[in-house]
């Protein structure tokens, strides 16, 4: 795909996404950190950006890989290769269920819990939930939100952040939790109560 438009329409449809971080139509960084949120297609990042945060960046929103240009195409070649195995034997290292208090989150089995109660959730519930948990104090304004949980590519509002905030919150507390972990930050958004 030669532009974010066309990566978007084909994401669900790849085995690997080599993607460039300067794109006609938006940036690449914004579309792996929304591609994350709802998939584990593996990515290699291949782009000029060649300063240290770029790299660092890249890999820690989940590229799998980055190659610099100018490069080999051999290299390139054998980098594809080693990602599609370690992806074939699930090599993506496994991340650990995350916690917070008595709440639980296990992205592998997608299950959610307060104590040793089950939490029924959405997909974008938990979606929501595992944003939070992987970034506990952080503060998200409600288009940081947007992007992470529904991605850049769907057109809704900040009001629909809100009404899956509360619908969340009510269902931490039929569970027995306390709704009051996802903290409102006034005029600018949530955050998970950190500690």
């Amino acid at each position: 795909a030669a532009t974010l438009r066309e990566a978007r329409a084909l994401a669900g449809e790849v085995d690997l996404l080599i993607l460039d971080l300067v794109l006609p139509d938006g940036n690449g960084l914004d579309f792996l950190r929304s591609l994350r949120a709802r998939s584990d297609v593996p990515v290699i990042v291949l782009t000029s950006r060649d300063e240290e945060t770029d790299r660092v960046v890249g890999l820690e929103i989940g590229a799998d890989d980055y190659v610099l240009k100018p490069f080999s195409p051999r290299e390139v070649a054998a980098r594809v290769r080693a990602v599609l195995r370690r992806a074939a034997k699930g090599g993506q290292p496994e991340e650990k269920p995350l916690r917070a208090g008595e709440l639980s989150l296990d992205a592998r089995t997608r299950k959610a819990a307060v104590g040793e109660h089950d939490l029924a959730l959405s997909r974008t519930e938990f979606n929501l939930l595992a944003l939070f948990l992987r970034s506990p104090g952080r503060v998200f304004e409600r288009s940081q939100i947007l992007d992470a949980v529904w991605g850049s590519d769907v057109v809704v509002g900040d009001r629909t952040v809100d009404v899956h905030v509360k619908a969340l919150r009510r269902k931490l507390d039929d569970a027995g939790g306390d709704s009051r972990v996802l903290e409102t930050v006034r005029g600018v958004g949530y955050r998970l109560r950190d500690g």
